[in-house]
């Protein structure tokens, strides 16, 4: 009977470190929800939308989000996230598209390299 009740303490404290480590994979970011051509200034020298917004044409709107969906609809873009001075890929490029041009907390797994992120959620900021 004592080593069943040892069995099951170690399980216990095995499975809360468990569930403890998988919610230490993942955080919340803040930032805007972009496009990686102005993000990173293939088309931009500032790392915004300033010059594209500023374009003769017209073609990419007036506000952040038109120009990010002209980018990527037009120009080949994806969504990321700026925050902070960096810019993270976004593994799911479906949950983005709603918070274009939005700040966002974005909750998520950082990878390994630090340049993308695994989307869990994303809520309005």
């Amino acid at each position: 009977m004592r080593i069943r009740k040892n069995w099951i303490s170690i399980l216990t404290i095995f499975c809360a470190f468990t569930a403890y480590a998988g919610e230490q994979g993942s955080a919340t970011f803040k930032g805007e929800i972009s496009d990686s051509q102005c993000a990173f200034n293939v088309h931009s020298l500032t790392k915004s939308h300033e010059e594209m917004l500023k374009s003769k044409s017209g073609a990419a709107g007036h506000t952040a989000a038109t120009c990010s969906i002209y980018c990527i609809s037009q120009l080949g873009g994806k969504f990321v996230l700026a925050s902070k001075g960096h810019v993270y890929h976004l593994d799911n490029q479906d949950l983005p598209r709603r918070f274009v041009g939005l700040k966002v907390k974005l909750r998520g797994t950082l990878d390994e390299k630090g340049d993308s992120i695994h989307v869990v959620s994303i809520d309005a900021d």
